[in-house]
């Protein structure tokens, strides 16, 4: 699918779309964890939409990582974290797994605002679905709309927000250490699944064997998550 926006500027786009959809993720999980009553993350600043904390936390995960994913896949791949008191979520194991669904929750938000513009703009006429036009993301712009301006950009950014976040969101939400899914599982079943997951993370690289797991799962993700694309764009 053509993009509006080709080249470096679509690379550089993507990457910020990446910076601000992981950072509003990670501010997540700090103020529900603050709001639950662990104050760590707040303490150290990561209640906060500016991505500086994020990246001296996790200069690996938010800054290499996703440039070399662009480079050579064309798509940012990449991780951060904040920090908690495990004591804490011992405790309160249901605001553990309030703190761990708040960052997926934040991903699916900005999906939800992002298909909501797009639906506006449709339905204003200035995108459309189906006809002529010229391709930007997932749709297409209204005859008279050049690829290169501002709106062809807007659609560009729109679309990329609505998929990164809609993945961001489902692939965190896997149950395999040290994704958020393993957070949320560990918290709602506590006796059930906390000594497992304790015994998975005394494997050396099990957050790397997690990462490989969830990968392998989230492959048959994929399709329901483009139906769910279609559905929401009304394809």
């Amino acid at each position: 699918m053509v993009a509006a926006m080709d080249g470096i500027p679509s690379l550089v786009a993507l990457y910020l779309l990446f910076l601000f959809s992981t950072t509003c993720h990670e501010a997540a999980h700090a103020f529900a964890a603050h709001r639950g009553g662990d104050d760590t993350a707040y303490s150290l600043g990561h209640v906060s939409l500016d991505p500086t904390p994020h990246i001296f936390r996790s200069p690996w995960g938010m800054v290499v990582a996703p440039l070399i994913g662009l480079y050579y896949m064309g798509f940012p791949f990449g991780w951060a974290s904040v920090p908690y008191d495990p004591t804490w979520g011992r405790r309160h194991p249901l605001r553990q797994a309030g703190m761990s669904f708040a960052g997926p929750l934040a991903n699916f938000s900005l999906a939800l605002l992002a298909i909501v513009a797009l639906r506006v703009l449709i339905a204003s006429g200035v995108y459309h679905l189906r006809g002529t036009g010229v391709e930007a993301g997932f749709v297409l712009l209204s005859e008279g709309v050049a690829k290169n301006s501002p709106l062809a950009a807007l659609a560009f950014l729109l679309s990329n927000l609505f998929s990164l976040n809609l993945l961001l969101g489902l692939f965190n939400l896997m149950p395999f250490p040290p994704l958020d899914g393993a957070g949320v599982a560990e918290g709602v079943s506590p006796r059930l699944l906390g000594s497992l997951y304790d015994r998975l993370r005394e494997i050396p690289g099990h957050e790397f064997l997690g990462w490989i797991a969830a990968s392998q799962v989230f492959r048959y993700a994929i399709g329901p998550m483009n139906q769910l694309i279609s559905l929401g764009l009304g394809f």
